[in-house]
């Protein structure tokens, strides 16, 4: 939104009052790569099997993943969502939140 304003450590949206840190909180290991975490805490790499945790409905279809669905193999990326796999529906994106270790 254009109505942000800077207030302490934070910036602020005048239209709906939310707050974000003005410095992302990315967590980094000693390789500086950033540490991608599930919805447990449990540190995710490349390879890993996960299981989703929620319902997801896929964006621009009328495609829903369902909770408890495996999906192995998975790959981690920069960006919103951490998470590139595979599943029945095609290649997905997902965040790491919705999605527990396997």
């Amino acid at each position: 939104m254009e109505n942000t304003y800077p207030d302490g450590d934070n910036y602020v949206c005048a239209d709906c009052g939310h707050e974000w840190p003005m410095q992302a909180n990315a967590e980094a290991d000693d390789d500086g790569e950033r540490v991608i975490k599930d919805a447990n805490g449990n540190v995710l790499s490349n390879g890993d099997s996960v299981v989703l945790i929620k319902d997801l409905k896929v964006k621009g279809s009328s495609i829903t993943l369902k909770v408890g669905t495996k999906i192995k193999g998975i790959r981690l990326v920069d960006g919103d969502h951490e998470v590139d796999c595979k599943t029945d529906a095609g290649n997905i994106m997902l965040k790491a939140c919705y999605l527990r270790k396997a």
